[in-house]
């Protein structure tokens, strides 16, 4: 078989279509039709967005009303030194509003927008990988919720707790703005969303063979070290029992992965196994 021949089974292979050609075989596709399908993905992924920001829209009342129970949360022990958030000019509150929409739309259309670029991807990969590529998205999904609720429920009425008292300490009178709060909250929840991902990265290294859980257990030291520095960072906060409240989930979380891992390495060694056998029969 010539060089072309194998270039072409290898493109079909790896980039199928429905449709067939008039031989009943499936026919690859260009370069052009991969473009033609990311425009699509771009316009799909672009009206949910735009339908779930006019979503939040017509809800705007009870979306902040969602986005302030943090607020609510923590104040409520503070003696009423807040009272509510405020703007600090007449144009403002139209930020705010735009604000709300974008983070809003985007939250809500972000599962969508995944589903169309797996979608997109799906076509070039083999089966071994889709069959990873299932578990690890399903994985990262939850784990960015799991991230995100944790820093709704608890870590960003702590970090406001603690600022309250200090400014009640010092006796100093709370004027919050709305739209520096708002920033505060969606980034924390995406930024600890993010930051419990990586699980799943040491689980793929693992899978990988790039390291292995024996090196794990010998760098939990300087993991857990790395933790508080993460909290801190994430929290841009000094206080130690916030940078904790980030820490130990995430100790937990290191745990859980070298348990994944242990498992993940037995099944590449089974994988292993048997690839040798069939090569010496």
């Amino acid at each position: 078989m010539t060089e072309d021949s194998d270039k072409e089974e290898r493109s079909v292979r790896e980039f199928p279509e429905d449709e067939s050609d008039e031989s009943g075989g499936q026919k690859a596709m260009g370069f052009l039709d991969h473009l033609e399908e990311m425009r699509g993905v771009l316009i799909k992924s672009l009206t949910v967005f735009v339908l779930a920001a006019v979503l939040v829209a017509f809800f705007l009342r009870d979306f902040a009303t969602v986005l302030n129970r943090p607020l609510r949360l923590a104040i409520g022990e503070g003696g009423g030194l807040v009272d509510g958030l405020v703007t600090t000019s007449p144009m403002a509150v139209f930020s705010v509003l735009v604000q709300l929409c974008f983070l809003g739309g985007l939250g809500l259309s972000f599962p969508f927008i995944l589903y169309f670029v797996a979608r997109f991807v799906a076509p070039a990969l083999t089966s071994r990988e889709m069959k990873l590529l299932r578990p690890v998205c399903l994985g990262c999904f939850i784990l960015f919720l799991g991230g995100a609720l944790f820093s709704y429920f608890v870590l960003v009425p702590g970090v406001i707790r603690f600022s309250v008292s200090l400014n009640e300490m010092l006796g100093l009178q709370l004027l919050w703005s709305a739209d520096r709060y708002y920033n505060m909250l969606v980034w924390m929840m995406i930024g600890i969303g993010a930051a419990f991902q990586f699980p799943m990265v040491i689980c793929l290294l693992v899978y990988t063979g790039v390291i292995n859980t024996r090196q794990l257990r010998n760098g939990r030291p300087y993991a857990i070290i790395s933790f508080f520095v993460a909290g801190m960072m994430l929290t841009a906060t000094w206080d130690p029992l916030t940078q904790t409240l980030v820490a130990l989930p995430m100790w937990g979380l290191y745990e859980i992965s070298i348990l994944v891992g242990r498992r993940m390495e037995w099944v590449r060694e089974r994988e292993l196994a048997e690839q040798g056998l069939e090569g010496g029969e």
